[in-house]
């Protein structure tokens, strides 16, 4: 008797069961349980919390035209140290950006009086033209 053939039988089964497509269909529907379970889990998640709030509970803009905790003021400037050419100037040695002044600048000093530079491919003349 040839032992090859008795031996290879049960693994014949199982390569037959594979080849034609009962473990496919077999795995795929448990992958369409586990889908199903974890969407009805989902929805029964969503059922416990907590209802949205209502419109009238929500806090509210301010009525000013500025986002919360921006701040628009005019201030001025602060007086840059002076160093030797050897030491630079570090971050942390600087001040403060200068202080909160009471009155908004005039016209003159907040428009620049230097030379127009023109923009970048304007066709413009350039510094010192």
């Amino acid at each position: 008797m040839n032992t090859f053939l008795v031996d290879s039988a049960p693994v014949a089964t199982a390569a037959g069961v594979w080849q034609s497509g009962l473990a496919q269909v077999l795995g795929g529907l448990i992958v369409v349980a586990l889908l199903i379970a974890a969407f009805m889990f989902g929805i029964r998640v969503k059922n416990r919390e907590l209802p949205p709030p209502d419109p009238e509970t929500q806090p509210h803009r301010p009525d000013t035209d500025q986002l919360p905790g921006e701040v628009s003021e005019y201030r001025k400037p602060a007086e840059m140290p002076h160093t030797d050419g050897a030491h630079r100037l570090m971050p942390y040695q600087l001040k403060d950006g200068g202080e909160a002044a009471t009155d908004p600048p005039s016209e003159e000093k907040r428009k620049w009086g230097g030379i127009s530079s023109g923009g970048f491919g304007s066709g413009g003349p350039g510094h010192g033209d």
